[in-house]
């Protein structure tokens, strides 16, 4: 080969996907401990906490307590604030965590102080370095009360505002897949498995290569900056008629609502894996039922073989939909701005205290003297007022030296005024001016 042949170039080498998996609060460590138990090769699994006697009982290797000078490491105590300032305090090293990173997932469970305060700030900081942002995240039971739901619906909020992505969980739709025997400790790890199955499947899509390919590519095009709620599923079905079944299956599970979040949706990944003996025909069919529910979608599918499943044929689904209204952005971003003023609060349960706080004039400086003009106005109609007829006074008494203090402009005091009724004329009768108080007029002080 002489020195003027050109040498071919070498394939491109596809660089691997960096995956971090961050577990925020005690739910979100729960999922991440269940995910290591599963097996979760090439991607590394770290726990996020306030609480320092929860970390010192999960038994991964990467764990960090945040805001250990604000709490002391003795957690959030509910508070979604302390949670976030938490978070805050150790903000640079959050990034440091993110930074060169391809994906984040993000764990939580919400209506908690941990998980709450301190999970948007997480996926702000992972979206800031570059890293596709996707939260999975539990609402509570409805038994846990309104207030934890209220908390925990204000924090969905700002994930949605935070992250590129958030699939949701409602635990209360866990009750569609236990029955009454059901322990509590079974039906936390249920939920906990079903947050697990989303991470994993959205981890097999981009990391296994398929004879239709799904990349990472695929997966940014359907959640990156949206910032929507996005629903995501899996089913598995095995038999001569596995392609029918596994699709009544996706259908019937509670996360997708009954189907209605495909129809919802305006952007639907899907990926089909089956052992080798996967058909053509089988994945044509699967796709021919889940089109005929999500017509108005745009639609990326992937279909891979895997050895291990053999006869077994399962599929991953992720539905998102773009918000009417997209979410304002993250309050921890937007700067403060005046509020609007409060409406009048009437009824019962009403704060008084504070309505009558709200609603009080700013007084004016008592230091301040009337107009000179206005002075002279209210010394004129006081002396015309004083020479109606008055009680006659024969002597010098302390009434008639009271009489010449009713009014005191060289004091400074403020002009008492009628109010909104300033404008209108004054109600006269018999040329006295019956607006000025009696005791005024006639020059009585009154003890």
């Amino acid at each position: 080969m002489t020195s003027t042949e050109s040498i071919p170039a070498a394939p491109p080498v596809r660089k691997p996907l960096t995956i971090k998996v961050f577990g925020v609060g005690g739910c979100g460590g729960n999922v991440v401990s269940h995910i290591s138990r599963a097996g979760f090769p090439g991607v590394q699994l770290i726990v996020l906490n306030t609480d320092s006697q929860a970390l010192a009982q999960c038994p991964l290797p990467h764990k960090f307590n945040l805001g250990l000078e604000l709490n002391g490491g003795l957690g959030a105590g509910g508070d979604p604030e302390r949670g976030r300032a938490a978070a805050q305090e150790d903000e640079a090293r959050l990034r440091e965590l993110c930074t060169g990173v391809d994906m984040v997932f993000i764990c939580a469970g919400l209506g908690g102080g941990t998980g709450t305060g301190a999970g948007p700030v997480l996926a702000r900081v992972a979206k800031e370095c570059g890293a596709l942002s996707l939260a999975f995240v539990t609402l509570p039971f409805d038994c846990e009360g309104p207030k934890r739901m209220k908390q925990a619906r204000a924090g969905l909020e700002e994930f949605k505002a935070a992250a590129d992505g958030v699939i949701c969980l409602p635990n209360q739709k866990v009750f569609k897949l236990i029955d009454e025997n059901t322990s509590v400790i079974e039906t936390f790890a249920t939920t906990n498995d079903l947050l697990a199955q989303g991470v994993r499947g959205i981890w097999q899509l981009v990391t296994r290569p398929g004879f239709i390919n799904l990349d990472f590519a695929d997966l940014c095009a359907v959640v990156r900056n949206r910032h929507s709620e996005s629903s995501f599923a899996s089913a598995e079905a095995a038999g001569p008629h596995r392609a029918k079944e596994v699709v009544e299956k996706l259908l019937a599970n509670p996360l997708l609502d009954g189907g209605a979040a495909l129809g919802e949706a305006d952007a639907l990944l899907v990926s089909l894996m089956g052992g080798p003996g996967l058909t053509m025909a089988e994945v044509s069919r699967v796709m021919e039922q889940i089109n005929r529910h999500a017509e108005n979608a745009h639609l990326i599918m992937g279909a891979a073989i895997e050895e291990s499943l053999g006869d077994r044929l399962t599929v991953t689904l992720v539905a998102s939909r773009q918000p009417a209204n997209p979410p304002a952005a993250s309050r921890l971003t937007v700067p403060d701005t005046a509020e609007p003023e409060a409406p009048p609060r009437t009824g019962a349960g009403v704060d008084l205290l504070g309505a009558a706080i709200a609603s009080k004039p700013v007084p004016r400086a008592p230091a301040l003297k009337p107009a000179a003009d206005q002075t002279t106005a209210v010394l004129a109609e006081v002396a015309a007022e004083a020479a109606a007829p008055a009680p006659v006074v024969v002597s010098r008494s302390w009434r008639s030296r009271k009489k010449a203090k009713i009014v005191h402009p060289e004091l400074g005091l403020e002009t008492v005024t009628t109010g909104p009724f300033q404008q209108s004329e004054p109600t006269r009768h018999n040329g006295v001016n019956l607006d000025v108080p009696t005791f005024v007029r006639r020059g009585l002080v009154m003890n």
